[in-house]
């Protein structure tokens, strides 16, 4: 019998004697022999291409979050009025009329110099064409409708014209929460794929290792004790994949990281200090986690059809 089998072997390698003290320290620290029959390669490289899509999501979801705060807390609530001309008087009556209107948190007009650099990608250099005076106002409330304060300024410096783009921002920081959202979704997706790998693991070992889990059952072993030595072996296995997974994800994260920092505003210096490093260290811990609680589960629900 192969049970009976599996008792010789562990007896002898629980007996004494000096030839079998080496024997002896190798099943006391590995008594299941896990590390022969959870060795393969396969676990560790599906979960690290899984760790790769996750660190994916996680930089999916943060650079999301950072356009939809920018563009709501920013974009979201500036106003910019036109003038016709850059008449310093009428600009002075311009910006006394906003500061006076409760709606405005801030008027100020923008530079010249300013406005001809914003303007140049579009036309190629102002070569000295004259410009209009802009004024930049931002709103306490970005629900209050500009179209009014256009209109109770132009009473005041007639030809003022306002442009709003909170229409626009909103639909843009609509778009960036859904794909935040979206990330969240595939962060998930990726758990719960993974801890369905680490369960076909684990019964794949129960399965190469049966009569010895039952020898030790039926010698008086804990199913937390058996079960404690699967989770700490597929936890690492998955722990180990997620860190390849995550260090193979970095330099793609760095270079996305790099295009999307206009955007976000954090200048255009090179993208490794822009990265969510701290999010990314989580993912062989969090890979770990899994692994641990998915194989303690698995083996504890295996242990219990066990007479």
């Amino acid at each position: 019998m192969p049970t009976r089998r599996a008792a010789a072997t562990a007896a002898a390698a629980m007996a004494g004697g000096p030839a079998s003290v080496a024997r002896r320290r190798r099943y006391s620290r590995d008594p299941l022999g896990l590390r022969r029959a959870l060795a393969g390669p396969l676990l560790p490289g599906l979960v690290a291409a899984m760790a790769l899509l996750a660190a994916l999501a996680v930089a999916g979801t943060r650079g999301a979050a950072s356009l939809a705060d920018r563009w709501q807390s920013g974009a979201a609530a500036a106003v910019t009025v036109q003038l016709p001309d850059s008449d310093s008087a009428r600009t002075a009556a311009a910006l006394a009329a906003l500061r006076a209107m409760p709606e405005v948190a801030e008027a100020r007009a923008m530079d010249p110099a300013r406005l001809a650099e914003l303007l140049s990608p579009w036309l190629g250099g102002t070569g000295g064409l004259p410009l209009p005076a802009v004024i930049e106002i931002r709103l306490r409330d970005s629900r209050v409708d500009p179209v009014l304060i256009g209109d109770r300024l132009s009473r005041t410096v007639p030809g003022a014209a306002v442009e709003a783009h909170g229409l626009w921002v909103a639909r843009l920081a609509a778009l960036a929460r859904s794909l935040q959202a979206l990330s969240l979704v595939v962060l998930a997706l990726v758990a719960a794929v993974a801890a369905a790998v680490v369960a076909v693991a684990t019964r794949a070992g129960l399965a190469a290792r049966r009569d010895a889990v039952e020898v030790l059952h039926g010698l008086g072993a804990r199913d937390g004790e058996i079960a404690g030595r699967f989770a700490r072996r597929l936890g690492l296995l998955a722990a180990g994949g997620a860190l390849l997974g995550t260090l193979a994800a970095v330099p793609a994260l760095a270079v996305l990281a790099d295009l999307a920092s206009p955007w976000i505003g954090t200048g255009t210096a090179g993208g490794w200090d822009e990265l969510p490093w701290l999010a990314l260290a989580a993912v062989p811990p969090f890979a770990f986690l899994v692994g641990w609680g998915t194989a303690q589960a698995t083996v504890r629900r295996w242990l219990r059809h066990l007479p």
